[in-house]
């Protein structure tokens, strides 16, 4: 519900009162507007900032454990301010940057229509240049999931975000920060999309998220970074990493949200998936045959992602 219409019901409610003029049932019916659109009185509704913000791309810094942090903000020319929108996140690979990602990323073209937000975090250097810290890989430890958390706060208090509809995407390494929320940050994260990235077998027992989460991956079958049917890499030195493999991933996801098997079989767009998870949600899988790093195909993950906002 926007600023607007709440503040209009809550005067009509104090009118109400002043002249006696209501009946008990126009007064349940305004309480009820005013509880939100879903009817309950549960969350309280969305306010939106008085002044919205202008469209473009604009770097904004947040304060984090590890210091001073940016990120490139991305507001289409669709949004007003006057009701609430998603939020995606979206991640650079690793010796990338926010403002790479922005001009690479396939998402926009998908999202911009809605008036969604979107912002870009910059990784700090480390030994392969900017990236994110998943565990055993690939800076040093720094909490990128506070900085995630921070980001969209930051968002959040200067926009009208929807905190049941933040998502997460990400191509190569930031595929895998985009993992690694689904796992450590799922109260915050409806849903996620990473492309081009695997869960690690050195930590994939961490991931434990208090709550069934849509993941829809991208990957190809011939990738010689993150090899398709899994392995050893040593591409950051120092930091070496075992990836499941894009099949045992799937089936990872699958475990974790409490799917029952088998998987659909690949579809057109090679996507196969399971769409009886617990709470609703999906594990999807999108491969595209003789493609090696892909970024994915934001005209199939977006509906996917907006389809599970939190519960």
């Amino acid at each position: 519900m926007s600023r607007v219409v709440w503040c209009a019901c809550v005067a009509l409610a104090a009118i109400c009162l002043t002249a006696a003029a209501c009946s008990r049932a126009d007064l349940d019916a305004i309480t009820r507007t005013t509880a939100g659109d879903g009817g309950t009185d549960s969350a309280p509704p969305v306010m939106c900032p008085s002044v919205a913000l202008q469209s473009g791309d604009a770097t904004r810094m947040v304060q984090v454990a590890s210091g001073s942090r940016s990120y490139l903000l991305h507001v289409p020319s669709t949004y007003d301010g006057s009701k609430p929108v998603p939020l995606v996140l979206d991640f650079h690979p690793l010796n990338g940057s926010s403002q790479q990602e922005r001009m690479g990323s396939p998402y926009p073209a998908q999202t911009d229509p809605e008036g969604v937000i979107m912002a870009f975090p910059m990784g700090l250097a480390g030994p392969s240049g900017p990236g994110w810290n998943v565990g055993p890989c690939c800076v040093g430890p720094v909490d990128d999931v506070a900085f995630a958390r921070a980001v969209v706060a930051d968002v959040s208090a200067a926009a009208c975000i929807d905190p049941k509809r933040v998502y997460a995407v990400g191509f190569s390494m930031g595929g895998g920060m985009a993992h690694y929320l689904a796992c450590h940050a799922a109260d915050l994260f409806a849903s996620v999309a990473p492309a081009s990235f695997d869960l690690l077998q050195e930590n994939v027992g961490d991931c434990l998220p208090p709550r069934p989460i849509t993941v829809i991956s991208f990957r190809g079958s011939t990738d010689m970074i993150v090899p398709y049917n899994g392995g050893f890499s040593s591409v950051v030195a120092g930091m070496p990493v075992t990836f499941l493999g894009a099949q045992a991933t799937f089936q990872k996801w699958a475990d974790i949200d409490q799917c029952p098997g088998p998987a659909s079989a690949p579809d057109a767009n090679g996507c196969a998936s399971f769409v009886t998870c617990q709470d609703g949600v999906e594990v999807v899988l999108c491969t595209k045959q003789g493609a090696g790093e892909i970024f994915g195909d934001a005209t199939i993950g977006w509906p996917v992602l907006k389809a599970h906002p939190l519960p």
